[in-house]
């Protein structure tokens, strides 16, 4: 393959919000009504969430959002949730936690959102989760695997989404213990909480097998000397726990370089239509020619979400009758299913919230454990935990960039309890009946 030259310079600060006030909800005898809650009228309720429509994570996760709007659009040509229509606003932070800061500000202060919703970004949503518990705002399905989310007696308002990366970290881990036992096993992670908890999770099975650690910096691109060290080191096996553009760049880097590890990575950045799309646009930029196929075929990925490819699975069959109706130019990838099942996982929180909604309402409904969906394992929510899906089953890209699961999902815990085979029944679309039909 010809050299990848790939530009750098994406820029990430860090800025703490200070809080400032309360919800503010109660009218003047001290009991909520339906419209003085914040965000919420008679035929509206306001959400907002903070997404890289630009910036190092945009190349696959801008479309999210694409994915979650084309849901809400169903819901509300369906007549909404109890009547009302969810107004569903994005702000562009380019994944940059200063941004972050503004735009959430923006999206309770002048916006008066009732909810953020599926907020991106570990390094980014870190910057705003103690704020938006302060203030009151339910901040919902965050779109990270951190631990940081799963945390009710410090953030009562937040709740994870996707499995945590410690979780997903032990799944991993095992695997690679089970079926690839003496390899010599090196990370590549991000420099922030989804390096760590993955870590903490993998270190439970192969901390004696791992024979370097490298990190990256999402605002440099170029990951030629973490590839080039974790070369030298004699990794046979990559973990890597990145977002889909660094993905893309260490394998790219690692073609570069004749470097031919066994790739193992996690649901964040492991969607092979995401992946095909990144390689050949960056390799074109460098001006190279790759074959996504042979640079993708053999790498083992992680998920909790059926493979969009799978259009036997009802979940898959019902969200494409969505995409087809309201966004058919975008391609139907895992990414953009992920969007579109966080949608839909709110209304049903919306709807169990019931026909006067309020924050503490919305709350409540997340913490029942009744939120169910097209998940392969199952969501943690209860009183006592905030976490997301609680596992992940491990697959093969083929040759043809299709799937292959080669191990079958299981669930454990974020410590280090046992990792055990799901085989729960998942309810149907039918069964949830979201949008009234």
């Amino acid at each position: 393959m010809r050299r990848t030259r790939i530009g750098a310079g994406f820029l990430a600060a860090a800025l703490t919000l200070s809080a400032c006030g309360g919800a503010g909800e109660n009218d003047s005898s001290g009991t909520q009504a339906a419209d003085s809650a914040v965000g919420v009228t008679k035929d509206t309720v306001v959400i907002g969430s903070h997404q890289p429509l630009t910036g190092p994570a945009a190349p696959g996760y801008s479309k999210i959002s694409v994915g979650a709007r084309a849901v809400y659009s169903a819901i509300n040509d369906g007549g909404g949730i109890n009547g009302r229509k969810i107004d569903y606003r994005v702000e562009d932070d380019g994944y940059n936690p200063t941004k972050t800061v503004e735009v959430v500000k923006k999206l309770v202060l002048q916006d008066k959102v009732f909810a953020i919703v599926g907020g991106l970004g570990t390094p980014t949503h870190s910057k705003v989760v103690d704020y938006l518990n302060t203030e009151g705002v339910p901040d919902l399905l965050v779109s990270s695997g951190a631990l940081a989310w799963d945390n009710p007696q410090k953030a009562p308002m937040t709740f994870g989404y996707q499995v945590d990366y410690t979780r997903e970290g032990k799944i991993q881990g095992k695997y690679i213990k089970d079926n690839l036992a003496g390899k010599k096993v090196g990370y590549f992670t991000q420099n922030d909480d989804v390096g760590r908890d993955t870590q903490a999770g993998l270190d439970q099975f192969v901390k004696d097998q791992t024979v370097v650690r490298q990190g990256y910096d999402s605002a440099n691109t170029d990951v030629t000397p973490q590839l080039s060290a974790l070369k030298g080191a004699g990794a046979e096996v990559v973990v890597c726990e990145c977002i889909p553009a660094f993905t893309a760049l260490a394998i790219l880097a690692a073609a570069k370089i004749g470097y031919k590890p066994q790739f193992v990575v996690s649901s964040i950045g492991a969607d092979p239509a995401t992946l095909s799309g990144l390689l050949q646009d960056f390799a074109k930029r460098g001006g190279a020619s790759v074959s996504s196929g042979q640079l993708l075929a053999g790498l083992i990925g992680t998920g909790y979400l059926p493979d969009v490819a799978q259009t036997s699975d009802p979940w898959v069959a019902y969200f494409k009758g969505i995409h087809d109706k309201y966004i058919p130019k975008e391609p139907l990838t895992n990414t953009l299913f992920y969007g579109m099942v966080q949608a839909y996982t709110f209304g049903q929180a919306l709807k169990a919230a019931g026909p006067d909604p309020t924050r503490k309402k919305i709350v409540d409904a997340m913490s029942s454990g009744s939120l169910k969906g097209p998940g392969l394992t199952p969501f943690g929510f209860s009183k006592d935990s905030h976490s997301g899906y609680t596992g992940a089953y491990v697959f093969k890209i083929n040759p043809d960039t299709t799937t292959t699961v080669i191990q079958q999902p299981a669930v454990t815990d974020r410590g280090t309890g046992a990792i055990t085979p799901y085989s729960g029944e998942r309810v149907t679309p039918d069964q949830v009946n979201l949008l009234g039909k």
